[in-house]
């Protein structure tokens, strides 16, 4: 699932792909998407991209002389499990291109697209980001320390801290493969609640991960230019899926979890004898264990994908 990083990381794509681009004409959406439509219309604008925590802000911005004369609009995506944007040709577009915006003439036509698989993505008119979120932890780093410090006494900080971790109000931009990151380099136990003095890793392991960490962990997506290798980086910096015994639990608030033991228990992790039989699984929807895999799963496993997969899963040995 996309997380703080990886829309900062698509607002890159955005700014880079589209910069020097002029578009036009009108927002084309899917028939099948329930999203609203996009009015908007301009015979020339320029499209840029701003991300905070897990949304993303496009801005559509008319040239001067422009027909009809019309105001900038702006639009708030938030990604869902698997949303994304592709430039691509305007005669190959594609599958799931929700939400398309074409160049203008003259020169090739090519579309920049929301592209969403799964369609849990959305977007709102109007710009304005979701209210109840917290500062980005990326980008906003003095205002949310300043945040979580100030609310502690909240109820959210009772409930265990890998609970805790996916409140937005507080850790915007934070998710599951985030903070299984943060919780195995900084404690040992993740059920410990704010009040408790859990036993602590090397400080030299997690000092400063939240400031840190996502510089690395944000390459998981589709690499910019020139950094085609950081793959092979970003697997060898994912600690707790080269561990063997780490199983999905479920809490209150966060469907899947990795925690220490499998199936729960209180054994401690073991560093797995040959490390290639734990890496991360090689596609979304990969299944684990020997059971064969449903139809549906061979074909879109068969599909080439840009992307490593959004949750860091250990293969079952």
């Amino acid at each position: 699932m996309p997380e703080g990083p990886e829309l900062h990381l698509a607002s890159r794509f955005v700014n880079e792909a589209c910069r020097g681009l002029v578009f036009g004409g009108c927002v084309e959406k899917s028939p099948i998407s329930r999203n609203p439509e996009v009015p908007f219309e301009s015979s020339a604008y320029h499209i840029s991209a701003s991300a905070r925590g897990k949304e993303l802000r496009l801005t559509l911005s008319p040239l001067l002389g422009a027909q009809p004369p019309r105001e900038p609009l702006a639009l708030v995506f938030r990604f869902g499990m698997s949303g994304s944007f592709q430039l691509a040709p305007s005669d190959a577009l594609p599958a799931h291109a929700h939400l398309r915006f074409y160049t203008a003439p003259p020169g090739p036509r090519r579309a920049l697209c929301f592209v969403d698989i799964r369609r849990f993505g959305h977007w709102d008119l109007g710009g304005e980001w979701q209210p109840g979120r917290g500062p980005c932890v990326l980008l906003e780093y003095e205002q949310f320390r300043e945040n979580v410090l100030r609310n502690l006494a909240d109820k959210a900080f009772d409930r265990p801290i890998c609970e805790a971790l996916l409140d937005q109000r507080f850790f915007n931009g934070i998710g599951n493969y985030l903070r299984a990151e943060i919780l195995y380099r900084g404690i040992l136990d993740l059920w410990h609640p704010k009040e408790t003095s859990p036993k602590r890793r090397n400080p030299r392991e997690h000092r400063g991960v939240l400031r840190t960490e996502w510089r690395t962990l944000h390459l998981q997506a589709s690499p910019l230019p020139g950094h085609e290798r950081h793959g092979e980086a970003f697997r060898r910096k994912l600690q707790p899926s080269c561990l063997r015994g780490l199983a999905s639990s479920r809490t209150q608030k966060s469907p899947q979890l990795l925690r220490k033991g499998r199936g729960g228990g209180n054994r401690q992790p073991q560093a797995a004898a040959d490390p290639r039989r734990s890496t991360l699984t090689s596609h979304l929807w990969s299944l684990r264990g020997p059971q064969p895999p449903s139809r549906r799963i061979s074909q879109l496993a068969s599909t080439p994908s840009r992307c490593l997969p959004w949750v860091c899963r250990p293969v079952a040995s």
